[in-house]
C-alpha cells in the first residue's frame, strides 16, 4: 500500500524538545502540548518527505498508572494510535522500544505501508528499521537538533534519509513551562518527584545539574573499564574502535553495565554514546602516556 506512516516516541520528543527549547530536559508537567498543531506538523512532514498519503501516526509512551489525559486526547485525534509500554516503580519506562519495532514489522510485512517516518533517537530500534527496509519500506528518521548528539550513530546509518527539527519547528506545538512549576511525577501527575529518567524515552528527566553528574560518573566509568585493558592491547584496539565505531561485546557490555549500576538505572541513548566516547578517550590518553614513556 502507497501509505506513509509516523511513529513517535514520546519520550524522546518531549526529553529532546525540552532541551533543545530551553537548554535542559524538563520534567513532562512542565511542557505543554498543543495535539493538533503536532499531528499537523507530522502529518506534513511525512508527506512530504514521502511523497505518499498518510496511514497513520503512532505515539508511544510510558505509563504507571494508566492512560493520562494526554494520552486520551491523543487517542481521540483522527488516524492516530497510542501505544503505551509501562514506567516502573524505579521510573524506568519499558517495553516501548518493542511496541515501535514489533509495529514498524507487522505494518511492512502486511505492505501497509511503503515509507514511514521515525521520531526517536534510541539504537534499540535500530532491528525495526532493518527488518522493515527488507520488506522494502523506506525509513525517514526524524531527530531533533543536534540530532548527532540525541540519536544513536548506528540508527542514523541505518535510515534511508535524516532529517532534524529546530527549536523553531517545535515552538509550534511544545511550550516549556518556568521551573518552578509543581514537581510531576512519571505520568505528568502532580506530586513529589519522580525517580530520575533513566532513558531518553521517558516521562521524567534529570535536571541540568544531574546531567552534569551522570557525565562525571560516566567518565569515570570509561576510565575505569580504559585502565584494564592490558597496556599491549591498548593500540589496536583504538585503531579498531576509530575505524569501525564499535567496541569488542564484551567491553561494551562491561561498560553499559557498570554504567546502569553506577546511575542506578538504565542508560539512555545519549549516555550511552557519551561513556562510550569517554572510553575511547581514555585509551587516547593512555596511548599518549605509553608513547611518551617510550620514547624516553
Amino acid at each position: 500500500m502507497d501509505r506513509v506512516a509516523v511513529f513517535v516516541d514520546a519520550g524522546y520528543l518531549f526529553a529532546q524538545g525540552s532541551k533543545e527549547i530551553t537548554g535542559k530536559r524538563l520534567r513532562r508537567g512542565k511542557i505543554s502540548l498543543d495535539h493538533q498543531a503536532l499531528i499537523r506538523a507530522l502529518k506534513e512532514f511525512a508527506e512530504g518527505i514521502s511523497g505518499l498519503p498518510l496511514l497513520r501516526i503512532y505515539w508511544y509512551d510510558g505509563t504507571s498508572q494508566g492512560p493520562t489525559s494526554q494520552h486520551n486526547t491523543l487517542a481521540d485525534q483522527a488516524n492516530t494510535k497510542v501505544r503505551l509500554g509501562f514506567v516502573n516503580s524505579s521510573g524506568q519506562q519499558k517495553g516501548v522500544d518493542s511496541l515501535i519495532v514489533t509495529d514498524m514489522i507487522s505494518l511492512a510485512r502486511n505492505h501497509a505501508m511503503a515509507d514511514c517516518v521515525l521520531l526517536s533517537g534510541d539504537e534499540d530500534i535500530r532491528v525495526g528499521v532493518q527488518q522493515a527496509q527488507e520488506y522494502g519500506v523506506r525509513v525517514h528518521l526524524l531527530g531533533i537538533g543536534p540530532a548527532r548528539g540525541s540519536q544513536s550513530l548506528f540508527l542514523l546509518r541505518e535510515a534511508d534519509s535524516s532529517r532534524e527539527w529546530s527549536s523553531d519547528d517545535l515552538r509550534t506545538f511544545l511550550e516549556c513551562g518556568p521551573d518552578e512549576v509543581e514537581p510531576m511525577d512519571v505520568d505528568g501527575r502532580s506530586g513529589s518527584p519522580a525517580p530520575a529518567s533513566s532513558h531518553a524515552d521517558e516521562a521524567v528527566f534529570p535536571e541540568t545539574d544531574g546531567q552534569s553528574d551522570h557525565g562525571r560518573t560516566l567518565r569515570q566509568v570509561a576510565r575505569r573499564v580504559a585502565d584494564d585493558v592490558p597496556p599491549t592491547d591498548v593500540p589496536s584496539l583504538v585503531t579498531h574502535i576509530r575505524a569501525t565505531n564499535q567496541r569488542p561485546s564484551e567491553i561494551d557490555g562491561r561498560l553499559l553495565a557498570m554504567s546502569r549500576n553506577e546511575l542506578g538505572n538504565d542508560l539512555d541513548s545519549e549516555q550511552k554514546h557519551e561513556v562510550r566516547t569517554a572510553f575511547l578517550h581514555a585509551l587516547e590518553e593512555r596511548l599518549g602516556g605509553d608513547s611518551g614513556k617510550a620514547a624516553e
